[in-house]
């Protein structure tokens, strides 16, 4: 690695690898293009302070005696272009070459206009070097930082500094002898050229450009930054639920398969009845379509209550309370939601009866208990999962719901925590005691929901 990018990267960081989206670009190049509006018309109101304040302010000199008075042109000419400047901000978006030009003319503009001031007042060379218009070179580079792109301030302070350079070499070449001192009160009450003076105002130049250009460079890698965890974390919300893509992208290289930890959960399974029968009635796209309602109805419904769903399974549904999104009231949220969701899954069953449809019925399981968060997979394929007996007990008594007739139910534990944490229903729930569930060896007491 060159050892220039090397600095450059222990000073900035290492620049994200990306391109950025061409949406993103667009904005960019927008926010650029007013950027220079402003620019422009920055540099207009400059030009006509210029004018003001030398139309305004007092003569030391002749004008029958001064034989030229340049800076009137110098100003002229500095407000044609900038007027030609703000008229083409307006009509078509300045390319690269028209802004590093912009730049020079700009800066040689001033140095003009700073280097006329010694022919106006009749004075030696020397004298334009204690002009406070250098000062305006600071806004003239601190301007390109609206471009947000770092060449052009460090095109800005470069030129600014060879301009300067140039004129104190000028200054040097033709001022008389002796003009050259290293008495600091001399240099200041007269037109002496004290040159460590002179070189300090470059290295001003060149310090001030080289922070604000580590300035762009650290703001431009930190949006690309952010533009790319953005745009990861929209394209793993295709595939996972939001909480578990903001957890990858958070967490970065540190999610990796086999970890894992402890939760207190209730776990949720919810399925269609009869989807069997309903894939061999329907085409295919219907089904989807189908299952894409459903889908999004309850993923409503959940995320209301704090859940995350697991996984989809065909037409079920696997959704955690306090696995993924912390949550007090876990089990209650999953009560409140199943009751929700039957009742939203009722409405849709009747207005696809109203419209000649086939209405669509589910099932729904609630269990909880100790389970364990973790990732599986291999580096290539990674997945959240929630594993442990709550999810066995849900999935099992799902073919309950059929069994006892009834839309949802839960576990009698996991209906006492939800009514230990809040859970209060406007109806009496029915307790279901010593049932035998099919792949439980011990008989549970069940709350029929609904």
């Amino acid at each position: 690695m060159p050892l220039l990018q090397r600095i450059c990267d222990s000073l900035f960081g290492r620049p994200a690898k990306m391109t950025l989206p061409e949406y993103v670009q667009t904005a960019i190049k927008q926010q650029q293009a007013a950027s220079e509006k402003l620019i422009s018309w920055t540099l207009l109101l400059i030009v006509i302070i210029f004018g003001a304040l030398y139309y305004v302010s007092p003569k030391t000199f002749s004008y029958s005696m001064a034989q030229f008075a340049p800076v009137p042109w110098a100003l002229l000419a500095y407000f044609v272009f900038s007027l030609i400047r703000l008229g083409l901000s307006y009509k078509i978006y300045l390319p690269n070459w028209f802004l590093m030009l912009s730049i020079i003319i700009d800066i040689s503009l001033l140095m003009i206009l700073i280097w006329s001031f010694h022919l106006q007042y009749e004075q030696p060379a020397s004298f334009y070097l204690k002009a406070p218009t250098l000062l305006y070179m600071f806004i003239f580079i601190a301007l390109r930082t609206l471009h947000f792109e770092a060449k052009y301030v460090l095109t800005a302070g470069i030129v600014s500094a060879i301009g300067w350079l140039t004129l104190l070499s000028y200054a040097l070449m033709t001022s008389p002898a002796g003009t050259i001192t290293r008495n600091y009160i001399l240099y200041m009450t007269s037109n002496h050229i004290l040159i460590g003076g002179e070189i300090d105002k470059i290295i001003s130049i060149l310090m001030v450009t080289g922070i604000l250009t580590a300035a762009i460079i650290r703001a431009q890698r930190l949006l690309t930054k952010s533009v790319k965890e953005t745009i990861s974390t929209q394209e793993l919300s295709k595939f996972f639920i939001p909480e578990i893509a903001a957890a990858i992208i958070k967490s970065g290289q540190d999610i990796k398969p086999g970890y894992g930890e402890l939760r207190e959960v209730a776990i949720l399974h919810c399925d269609i009845r009869g989807f069997t029968l309903i894939t061999e009635q329907y085409s295919p796209k219907e089904v989807m379509q189908i299952l894409t309602e459903y889908q999004s109805k309850i993923i409503q419904v959940i995320r209301k209550y704090q859940g995350s769903v697991d996984k989809f399974l065909g037409d079920g549904i696997l959704v955690s309370f306090n696995a993924i999104k912390p949550s007090e009231n876990y089990a209650a949220n999953a009560i409140y939601a199943a009751l929700e969701i039957t009742a939203k899954i009722n409405q849709w069953a009747e207005e696809r009866k109203t419209s000649g449809l086939k209405p669509i019925h589910i099932g729904i399981s609630i269990a909880s208990g100790t389970a364990m968060l973790g990732i599986v997979g291999d580096a290539a394929r990674m997945e959240y999962t929630v594993i442990g007996d709550p999810v066995n007990m849900a999935a099992k008594l799902d073919k309950q719901c059929k069994i006892e007739n009834c839309i949802a139910l839960s576990t009698e534990s996991a209906f006492n925590l939800a009514v230990k944490q809040g859970f209060k229903s406007k109806y009496k729930i029915e307790i279901r005691t010593d049932r035998k569930v099919k792949g439980i060896s011990e008989k549970l007491n069940l709350a029929i929901l609904v």
